[in-house]
């Protein structure tokens, strides 16, 4: 099976309608099921009408408190779940009927079952048996129940038409579960995450979890920067511990839709435009700082001379790259270049395609780039096989680029007859 038959199924986009009520969660730290809960109760949705909407649901031996913390100075609500002898292990097909029988809002059973249906097709592939037969263990307890149908009533509160995600932060290293240790992000967060834009943070910490991913994965039409948003509340749900250098909370931004930007047809695709201004910088420096950031996955990078203020000569580094890379191109371009400062913008790209395909000049191969009416051999290979042959390098190129026409029967549009 391959790995996109293997991904879960991605509802198709709607097309923004303005006007409609959306909720924006912001995982630059993660996601978890009790952070998405925070947040929403940290944005306005009534403690008490949750509590009460909540007891609908028959389970009991359970409790909600919303606990006021910081995380790193920034205030956030801790959404904390008590459970008294908790040690049901509950099938998908009994946490369904648990929602089917509860005396829910439509909307509010709909969206907890999409999660609930999310997870049990991920661990049904990842243990490789039915959904019907997936035991959640620890992801069919009670707080899990209470995470995922709170966080559903909340957004119900909170009159929610929409949800969309940013690009979703994961950690590094492994985590304890109860099928024993796991690579972190787990398997389950990845393939709940299929599609979505992801970050990792070298943090040995569990940052998104799968109830937190299951949310996104059945709740997000989108995902990406804030998108046009008239915003009326903002909130932040807190995790459970302190994290070094990084607030440890998702932040929920909810408002309407405003009409989005007047763009061509089909729009191009959406990048990050990351710019510092250096005039402190030798010339060696600042290419390893162009380097480095290719390295980090920059799509392109670039400088710009300019005259900076007080008549001084300096550079403007630029960098192109996913939004999702977007924190972390902005660290190699700050330490790089030493600059007290980043701007970034979203700006569309319009690529046309290509592809790459091999010829070989005197035995040597080298790579040429294809795109329509255009062919061009890639500059490395053509100077480390000049070198071996000791011939210019447009000499390589020339002979490299009309090998490739020589080969698909024609030549350049300039040469052709």
């Amino acid at each position: 099976m391959t790995p996109a038959a293997r991904r879960q199924p991605r509802k198709a986009e709607p097309a923004p309608r303005a006007g409609a009520r959306l909720a924006w969660f912001h995982c630059f730290a993660g996601i978890a099921g009790d952070m998405a809960l925070g947040s929403l109760i940290d944005a306005g949705a009534d403690l008490a009408e949750l509590r009460d909407m909540l007891r609908r649901v028959p389970i009991g031996g359970w409790s909600l408190e919303a606990v006021p913390v910081l995380r790193s100075g920034l205030a956030a609500t801790r959404a904390v779940v008590t459970v008294d002898g908790d040690d049901v292990v509950r099938t998908y097909p009994h946490v369904l009927s648990i929602l089917e029988e509860a005396r829910l809002p439509e909307r509010v059973r709909a969206r907890s079952i999409a999660a609930f249906s999310a997870l049990a097709s991920v661990e049904g592939r990842l243990h490789r048996r039915p959904a019907s037969q997936v035991h959640f263990h620890e992801l069919g307890a009670h707080d899990t129940i209470v995470d995922i149908v709170g966080t559903a009533i909340a957004l119900e509160l909170l009159e929610v038409d929409e949800v969309a995600a940013s690009p979703v932060a994961t950690g590094s290293g492994v985590v304890r579960t109860v099928h024993g240790v796991l690579p972190n992000p787990s398997p389950a967060v990845l393939e709940l995450l299929a599609g979505a834009p992801l970050s990792g943070h070298d943090l040995n910490v569990e940052l998104t979890t799968p109830t937190g991913a299951a949310i996104l994965a059945s709740l997000a039409t989108s995902f990406g920067p804030l998108p046009p948003i008239e915003v009326e509340t903002t909130g932040y749900g807190a995790g459970e511990q302190e994290l070094d250098g990084l607030p440890n909370c998702t932040q929920v931004v909810i408002g309407r839709r405003r009409e989005p930007a007047l763009r061509e047809p089909g729009g191009g695709q959406p990048l990050a435009l990351l710019e510092a201004n250096v005039d402190d910088a030798t010339g060696e420096q600042l290419a390893d700082a162009v380097d480095a950031l290719l390295a980090a996955g920059a799509a392109d990078a670039w400088l710009v001379p300019v005259v900076m203020k007080k008549g001084r000569p300096g550079h403007i580094v630029a960098a192109l790259a996913d939004v999702a890379l977007l924190a972390q191109l902005r660290r190699v371009l700050v330490d790089e270049t030493g600059s007290f400062g980043v701007r970034t913008s979203l700006v569309d790209r319009w690529a046309a395609p290509r592809r790459f395909e091999h010829v070989e000049v005197d035995g040597h191969p080298v790579r040429v780039k294809v795109g329509p009416g255009r062919a061009k051999a890639e500059h490395d290979d053509a100077a480390a096989v000049a070198r071996r042959l000791k011939l210019p390098v447009r000499e390589v190129t020339r002979r490299a680029e009309q090998a490739w026409w020589k080969r698909h029967g024609g030549g350049p549009p300039d040469e052709a007859t």
